[in-house]
């Protein structure tokens, strides 16, 4: 088999914050991790573990970055809660855990009440003793524990692995941090399983989803796209979005450089009128199949 497919669950340790756009004074965030931030976050760490913690030069994350896309492929991480446990001879026949997710789409006021809180803060200015006028600010984020019961979040995706892949990925997921905020914290996961897809078991979230494997790319098999989806290739039902972010040029300094990371897309959640074949490709982004 060319590719092979492993679930990945991270638990949620603190505040996470996937930017999303401001309105207003709000830092929006997105109620999932997308390939990009999780690609980001897997680059940073191969390329610290390989140099020892002292990576400074640019070209060596993107020496990394660019062995992830080749020889990885992955979804997007979608939070989700553990279900209750079973009886002792239901959990023999399966030793994994499994996870409810309830995807923001299915009922966004819902999941917005469950899951997303933020935090307020300002800057002051210091000789008059007051708030610094015009610098307050909202920052959303995905709460670690459900905001009704206090439930523990998970983040729960796969990760497709090229034959031939010599990456330690599997290490680097458990030191990984990702989203917005970091130096406050924000984005800590553990890395609570990473296991190989049953034989014969395809289903991807709970069968919302099947994996196809291929000697080219990764593909998967739905009606529902949980991943951004280029709108030139497909067309589906729901929200459209250009994607960009800013990235490090050796050009330029850190952040100013704003770079169109694909085509406009549809947004997770969208749906297409019949079941159709997907590829991953680089960041997670599906394309036409």
């Amino acid at each position: 088999m060319p590719w092979a497919a492993y679930r990945v669950v991270f638990k949620l340790k603190s505040p996470m914050h996937i930017g999303c756009g401001k309105v207003g004074n709000v830092q929006r965030t997105r109620s999932y991790v997308t390939g990009r931030v999780f690609w980001g976050a897997l680059t940073l760490r191969l390329t610290r573990d390989a140099t020892s913690g002292s990576a400074t030069d640019s070209k060596q994350y993107k020496t990394f970055g660019d062995q992830v896309n080749s020889h990885l492929a992955f979804t997007y991480f979608y939070p989700a809660i553990a279900k209750p446990k079973k009886s002792h001879s239901e959990e023999n026949q399966n030793n994994h855990p499994d996870y409810e997710i309830p995807f923001p789409w299915d009922n966004e006021s819902q999941f917005r009440r469950r899951f997303l809180s933020s935090y307020t803060s300002t800057a002051l200015a210091y000789p008059q003793q007051a708030v610094d006028e015009g610098l307050l600010h909202e920052v959303e984020f995905l709460s670690p524990r459900t905001l009704d019961q206090g439930e523990q979040v998970y983040l729960v995706g796969y990760v497709f692995e090229k034959e031939g892949c010599d990456l330690q990925w599997q290490d680097a997921c458990q030191r990984l941090q990702m989203g917005g905020e970091r130096g406050y914290g924000w984005g800590d996961v553990k890395c609570g399983e990473v296991n190989p897809l049953g034989i014969g078991d395809h289903h991807l979230f709970g069968g919302r989803a099947v994996f196809i494997d291929n000697e080219e790319h990764a593909l998967v098999e739905t009606t529902r796209l949980l991943a951004h989806t280029s709108a030139a290739e497909v067309s589906a039902t729901g929200e459209i979005e250009p994607l960009v972010g800013r990235e490090w040029k050796v050009a330029n300094q850190a952040g100013q450089h704003v770079e169109k990371f694909a085509d406009p897309c549809w947004v997770p959640g969208s749906n297409v009128a019949r079941s159709q074949f997907f590829k991953i490709e680089k960041f997670g982004i599906w394309h036409s199949a």
